[in-house]
């Protein structure tokens, strides 16, 4: 109990020291208000220095925090796994643990997201050329593929909670990218901003499948995945074109700080999976788990299949090795939709003649209007078949590709407007990143799938990075082009998954540990 407190306490404590450090630079950004915010080659003062330092020793006090406490030996060597009923009820916990992810998700994407309405603003400020101002999400993306291979495997280590809480403490910390005078400053702290956004997404789906019982567990994954995905997207599109225009790119940074502090508000809210207590023998915190979810538990013998090495990453043992590379090619292809041709997109407009502001509100429209794919994608996903509305959704995410394609050639009328395009590209990609990870987290078992969740997380990203590589060398496409070739990768992912996907809906995730008994 004692090192419980002691814990918490540090944790809270390193949280106000990452917070402190970021208000530090809050003063340097201010200064420049009479500017246009425009801080390029101004010097960073002691105030900024000494907040970086701040920041630095609070992500370690709280890492120390989140610390996992030693499970105590058990007693009873029949007493080794606890097994909860997946037909039991839901309960008000179960919506809580929806809705805080949910809004996780939201603030996760968000970030991401805002990289192509910051490229304008920091190109203008800084005076350089588009292939330098490429480096910004060229660095943020490494950053996110590092951030979800490192996170999912720590969450199958230290825990799913402990690693939400401390990525949403780091995510506090890269909120002074918005203070950075310099570029590479710029570069440098959002390659951090990365990794701290990149540990959230996989995590939340490995522990909301971990909780949620099989018969609802298919639609409210879908569910929460589908807000967080819309969301994320409308958050950013619309606090860009509301927001920019006064405060300048910057903005958009320090708006880590709020949405940083309101996950670690909501942190008593966020409980452990109870199938990852008791995978660390922590036997006595699953019971208390599963009793605030109204769950109770029966004790059964640990299997020989729960004792197999399921470390190697990726999972390529023969069950799993197909799946892999179906989902693996469909992360890729979704990642270079969304890090590739939505990030080019604002700036492809805006040299059509469109305004920021008026770009902006252009793809939040865009975005509300793809807004009910959560409830069409939940639905499909829950009632319909896994497999089947994973499949749809890229074909959607394909025709939007086509008719981007078709708009290049000027010849159709109706796709003069960028609008109808964009909408089948949102609807198919929001329900395909909806689909996508709760897919792969219902598909490997518990002790890899933290890091199977991961990998394909990371692959989410890595297609965005080969984008945005591109970029840098300055050998961007035309949004035609672009859009033609993603659309042959969507084929590809297509074919893999109608011959190595495999029908979820319905599925007892015990079935992946061989415990198929009910309680």
């Amino acid at each position: 109990m004692l090192q419980e407190r002691r814990n918490a306490l540090a944790f809270w404590f390193g949280s106000a020291l990452v917070t402190v450090g970021v208000v530090l630079h809050l003063p340097m950004y201010w200064m420049g208000r009479n500017m246009g915010f425009r801080l390029a080659g101004m010097p960073m003062d002691t105030s900024m220095l000494a907040g970086m330092g701040l920041i630095a020793l609070g992500v370690i006090v709280a890492g120390y925090g989140l610390l996992p406490g030693q499970a105590p030996p058990i007693k009873d060597d029949a007493v080794r796994r606890l097994v909860p009923p997946e037909d039991a009820p839901l309960t008000a916990p179960h919506w809580m643990l929806m809705t805080v992810l949910a809004a996780a998700l939201v603030i996760d994407i968000m970030k991401p997201a805002s990289l192509g309405f910051v490229l304008p603003g920091m190109r203008a400020e800084y005076g350089v050329s588009q292939a330098t101002v490429a480096w910004f999400p060229f660095s943020a993306l490494i950053g996110t593929v590092v951030g979800s291979f490192v996170w999912g495997a720590l969450a199958d280590l230290y825990g799913r909670r402990a690693t939400i809480l401390l990525s949403s403490v780091m995510f506090i910390g890269t909120a002074i990218c918005g203070a950075m005078p310099s570029l590479w400053w710029n570069v440098g702290m959002c390659f951090l901003m990365g990794i701290a956004a990149g540990g959230m997404l996989p995590v939340a789906y490995a522990l909301l499948a971990e909780l949620m019982p099989t018969k609802h567990r298919g639609w409210s994954l879908v569910l929460v995945g589908g807000i967080g995905a819309v969301g994320g997207y409308f958050a950013a599109s619309a606090l860009s074109s509301v927001l920019q225009p006064v405060f300048s790119w910057r903005i958009m940074w320090f708006l880590n700080l709020p949405t940083g502090l309101i996950m670690i508000a909501l942190s008593p809210l966020l409980p452990e999976s109870a199938r990852f207590l008791q995978h660390m023998g922590r036997m006595d915190e699953a019971r208390e788990v599963l009793a605030k979810f109204g769950t109770v538990a029966v004790t059964a013998k640990e299997t020989e299949e729960e004792k197999h090495d399921f470390s190697h990453l990726p999972p390529v043992s023969h069950e799993y090795f197909g799946t892999t590379i179906a989902l693996t090619v469909t992360a890729l292809m979704w990642s270079l939709v969304n890090f590739g041709l939505l990030l080019w997109l604002p700036s492809a407009l805006v040299a059509e003649g469109n305004s920021v502001g008026l770009t902006s509100a252009i793809i939040a429209r865009s975005t509300l209007i793809a807004a009910p794919t959560i409830l069409l994608a939940t639905y499909l996903y829950s009632a319909w078949s896994t497999k089947g509305a994973l499949m749809t959704m890229i074909v959607t995410t394909t025709a939007g590709l086509v008719a981007l394609l078709l708009r290049e050639s000027h010849t159709i009328a109706f796709l003069e407007s960028p609008i109808l395009p964009l909408v089948l590209i949102i609807v198919g990609s929001t329900g395909v990143i909806s689909m996508l990870l709760p897919y792969a987290a219902e598909s490997y078992p518990l002790k890899v799938r933290g890091r199977a969740t991961g990998w394909i997380a990371g692959w989410s990203k890595l297609g965005g990075l080969m984008a945005q590589g591109l970029a840098t060398l300055a050998v961007i496409p035309a949004i035609g082009t672009a859009a033609g070739g993603i659309a042959g990768l969507c084929v590809l992912s297509l074919g893999l998954i109608a011959v190595f996907g495999h029908e979820t809906r319905g599925r007892d995730l015990r079935q992946l540990e061989g415990l198929t008994e009910r309680a």
